[in-house]
């Protein structure tokens, strides 16, 4: 029974730092400023790059240290299966990126506020899978993930979803849409994050042996979503150094969870 209840923390964790996230805009009366959300976005995306190495990828070529040379094939397979996944989902579901005019994927005749809620789903699939896929590994013993390592990468994705929720509710906010529906679709933005973690759970533990390449399909999906999307927002418009310093410190500040819990 408390085994089933940390795996039920660890994956509504994230989710909950989505909707404490949307919560902002019950507080702030102004929009976010330009610079606070280039910082905030930077530092999601270097919360998620330091996952995707140190919490995905280093435990997947562990995993596959029996195949001597050739342990490098899972994690590169897999993130390339991710990079892919993720390019698909962003060639085909409607969404529309913050400071931005101009819709990607298939034609739709959408509300801006359904797509930019769609923008920020998207990349909380891959933050998801990364919690199922890690869970997965630890519950069945599989190469030496513990409940600690666990624990430290969803109180990291968590962490950099506060930030994200801000992000998505705010804006919204300020173009017009009441607090109560703005914190709603912030919300509904991170509730992908929990179906996501739990069908992959439940697709890992069926397929253990392939444990290695979804712990990478999850990193590639992950790396796929800061580099399409996150590095560019945190270095749009006027020139700043904001967005690069917060990226190190997310970075550093996941790394410094991985190897303090993991």
């Amino acid at each position: 029974m408390e085994i089933t209840r940390s795996v039920l923390l660890e994956l509504l964790l994230p989710f909950l730092g989505t909707s404490l996230g949307a919560g902002c805009v019950f507080f702030l009366r102004q929009g976010m400023h330009p610079l606070v959300q280039r910082a905030l976005t930077g530092f999601a995306a270097g919360v998620m790059v330091a996952a995707s190495v140190w919490s995905l990828l280093v435990p997947a070529m562990e995993q596959a240290a029996g195949m001597g040379p050739w342990a490098f094939l899972p994690a590169v397979a897999g993130f390339w299966l991710g990079v892919l996944f993720l390019l698909a989902l962003d060639r085909t579901i409607p969404h529309l990126h913050q400071n931005s005019d101009k819709p990607e994927g298939t034609h739709a005749r959408l509300k801006r506020t359904t797509m930019l809620v769609l923008a920020v789903t998207l990349h909380n699939i891959p933050e998801g899978m990364a919690v199922g896929v890690v869970l997965a590994g630890w519950l069945t013993g599989n190469g030496g993930i513990t409940a600690a390592g666990t624990l430290a990468l969803s109180i990291g994705i968590a962490m950099q979803n506060f930030p994200e929720g801000a992000i998505i509710s705010m804006p919204l906010r300020s173009e017009g849409v009441g607090r109560g529906r703005a914190f709603a679709y912030g919300v509904l933005s991170g509730i992908v994050e929990p179906i996501a973690a739990g069908l992959t759970l439940l697709a890992a533990g069926l397929l253990l042996p392939a444990l290695p390449y979804l712990l990478s399909f999850a990193a590639g999906a992950m790396v796929y979503v800061v580099v399409e999307e996150l590095i560019p927002e945190a270095s749009a418009g006027e020139h700043s150094n904001l967005g690069t310093l917060f990226f190190a410190a997310g970075f550093t500040i996941m790394l410094a969870l991985d190897v303090a819990l993991g």
